[in-house]
């Protein structure tokens, strides 16, 4: 047997250095932890991080990390778990698609909780999140595992205990340990994301983190974990992935840009598969004035677009928040009704609303296979109006705002981060954010954000 993959992995995260990462990295992986923070903000009040800040909150530790927007410290694994559910919750962080879809981002509520609890350096920071970017997406890359039923968060449990590792200093045999740890206890059901969705949805890789930093934990103090992990007879490949889990990049000793650039910031607060025919319906709707002119609407899309947000019944009658931000009809429909997407478009009051869901079921979703042969490179959607009076109108969008090919710029990213942050701690509060961010790098210490982060009660 070659190397076990689980090995390669363990010395790629020991042997990765800040200066190894190019400026472009640095700053990418600052405009993230920005974006982390504003939608761990704008995800404050709701419901699911109510509850895993409060159970989180039950538990305390010295050397612990703190919950985002307080000043408790609790374990590490539990701090991972409560402030990653607050920047996943609203399906608003990042996104990189491949064989397998991912949130990359829900890496930063972990790799922080670890840390701060190792007094760890800004630098330290960087370079762990750019690791379990790499990790998280290589392994993408690789293997879908949504198409035999498992969850996406799966693959981050190898990405998290290995940053965590690399922030505990840990050596490559116990980062491999960890790596066993986590794999053997956190393959993730796909049920999470299918017909009519729950709370979980946001908590699920949350829950995935939590296990990874147990991991690099359980392993830092000398537990051992089952190898090889990936390749062994009742492991990940034959189990799990049910096919070889083939790496490209650095990991496996190939010159390669960090994958870190090539995933997307959100602008709308939608599941990714959607953001463009957000962006094509509201063009439409600044062009036709007004929506009641509207007789029928049809959204030509990808297959993934299709299979996961634009087939289910339930997506044409959402009940919750989560199963509507999941809506491809819903959304492209509230869209052109309203002119736009917000955090309010998907309030249980807005849901409800009698005449929006009418207008929903004036949406077609179809298959599209121009769209279909182009991603994941192009994430494109074309909607079409039919008018009343007979004309129709059509938009089409390959790479919406915020595509690793049409980026946010830093002010757009700084704007997302202020309409989350603002009317949670103030503008002030937020700017004093921004900067301490923005100059991350150059930070002795990570704990010395977790006070400029507390929300006032």
């Amino acid at each position: 047997m070659s190397q076990p993959l689980a090995d390669r992995i363990a010395e790629y995260a020991v042997n990765l250095r800040f200066d190894q990462l190019s400026p472009e990295v640095v700053h990418e992986v600052k405009r993230r932890v920005l974006d982390s923070l504003g939608c761990a903000f704008g995800a404050w009040h709701d419901e699911p991080g109510v509850v895993a800040r409060r159970v989180a909150s039950a538990l305390s530790a010295e050397r612990g990390s703190t919950l985002i927007g307080t000043a408790h410290r609790a374990p590490s694994d539990w701090a991972a778990f409560a402030n990653g559910t607050i920047v996943r919750y609203l399906d608003y962080n990042d996104t990189y698609l491949s064989k397998e879809p991912a949130h990359p981002s829900d890496n930063i509520p972990a790799a922080m909780a670890i840390a701060e609890s190792v007094g760890a350096s800004g630098r330290e920071l960087i370079t762990a999140i750019a690791l379990a970017y790499e990790i998280q997406c290589r392994l993408c890359d690789a293997v879908s595992l949504r198409a035999i039923g498992w969850d996406h968060v799966t693959y981050g449990c190898f990405s998290v205990a290995a940053a965590a590792g690399l922030l505990m200093k840990l050596d490559a045999t116990k980062i491999r340990h960890a790596l066993g740890i986590a794999g053997v206890t956190s393959a993730a059901l796909r049920q999470t994301r299918v017909g009519e969705l729950s709370h979980w949805k946001g908590c699920a890789f949350a829950n995935a983190a939590r296990h990874g930093v147990y991991a690099a934990m359980l392993a830092a103090a000398g537990m051992t974990g089952p190898s090889p992990i990936f390749e062994g007879e009742k492991g990940f490949e034959k189990l799990v992935s049910r096919e070889a889990i083939k790496l490209a990049g650095p990991i496996v000793g190939e010159r390669d840009e960090l994958m870190i650039l090539r995933t997307s910031i959100k602008c709308w607060p939608v599941e990714y598969h959607a953001q463009s025919a957000v962006e094509a319906a509201v063009a439409l709707r600044q062009q036709l004035g007004d929506p009641s002119q509207i007789e029928s609407v049809l959204i030509e899309s990808h297959d993934a677009a299709v299979d996961i947000i634009g087939s289910e019944p339930e997506k044409w009658r959402p009940k919750s928040r989560e199963t509507a931000d999941h809506s491809l009809p819903y959304i492209t429909a509230a869209a052109l009704y309203d002119g736009d997407v917000t955090l309010a478009t998907f309030s249980a009051k807005r849901i409800a609303d009698a005449k929006l869901i009418d207008f929903v079921q004036k949406v077609k979703v179809v298959r599209h296979n121009e769209l279909s042969a182009m991603y994941p490179g192009a994430v494109g959607n074309i909607v079409t109006v039919k008018l009343r009076d007979g004309r129709t109108l059509t938009k089409r969008v390959d790479h919406a705002c915020g595509h690793a090919k049409n980026r946010m710029s830093d002010g757009q990213v700084r704007a997302k981060f202020h309409r989350l942050a603002d009317p949670v701690i103030g503008a002030q509060r937020a700017n004093g954010i921004v900067t301490w961010v923005e100059k991350l790098d150059v930070a002795p210490r990570i704990d010395e954000l977790f006070p400029l982060l507390a929300v006032s009660s």
